[in-house]
């Protein structure tokens, strides 16, 4: 029996290209989004790759890549918001009595939470994206917003793709092939309980329930979503 679909919603979408680790880029992102929509009601930090390798091979710029997209960005983009959300939130304060909830989700990743071996680099990023988390919530409880974190487990996506016919993107002098070997994927669907990698859409549910209204008293909190391992 098929799953049931959401129905579909018109609105209006903004793109700001750029690389989300350029020291410019959070500004113009949220000036972009406060330019064109007025409002910044939730931010989703979710942009990031791996670039794996075992801690005695690893060189400076492997390390550096990880911390730079996977906890350096989101850190840029949450303070280049952080005058318009605390302003806001103030001010609402001052008008109504009460701020109106805001989200903030920061996505992170079991390797963040659990380790896994040959990701010493993406498994410090990820951790230190809970830290933030957790830190936020407690900083900005007062202004009514909501930090939370999501950590997948094997979600497939183009970083969890067969290596083999995986896409390849490049960082300064450095090729790098997205996606694992398919031999590992396969003993990582053996060790998940349900037997099968998530989908982006059912990733992506967890995402929305941190950013909704449902939870408007839940923060500081990291939600894994793995399929029961």
């Amino acid at each position: 029996m098929p799953s049931p679909r959401a129905p579909s919603a018109a609105g209006d979408a903004l793109a700001v290209p750029g690389d989300v680790t350029s020291a410019d880029f959070a500004r113009r992102l949220i000036k972009a989004t406060l330019d064109g929509h007025g409002r910044i009601d939730a931010i989703v930090n979710n942009a990031g790759y791996t670039w794996d390798g075992t801690i005695h091979k690893m060189t400076d710029e492997q390390w550096q890549a990880m911390l730079d997209v996977h906890l350096t960005a989101p850190f840029r983009i949450i303070r280049a918001a952080s005058e318009y959300l605390r302003e806001t939130a103030k001010r609402e304060r001052e008008e109504h009595g009460r701020a109106s909830a805001r989200k903030i989700v920061n996505v992170s990743s079991t390797t963040g939470t659990r380790g896994n071996a040959g990701q010493t680099n993406y498994a410090a990023g990820k951790a230190g994206i809970i830290g933030v988390t957790k830190t936020l919530a407690k900083e900005w409880g007062q202004f009514n917003i909501q930090v939370n974190a999501v950590a997948f487990g094997f979600i497939e996506t183009r970083l969890t793709q067969a290596k083999e016919s995986g896409e390849r993107v490049t960082r300064e002098s450095a090729e790098i092939t997205l996606g694992i070997p398919q031999a590992n994927r396969e003993i990582a669907f053996k060790m998940i309980p349900m037997g099968r990698a998530g989908t982006p859409e059912e990733a992506a549910g967890a995402v929305l329930f941190f950013s909704s209204p449902l939870s408007d008293y839940v923060s500081g909190q990291v939600l894994e979503v793995t399929g029961g391992l």
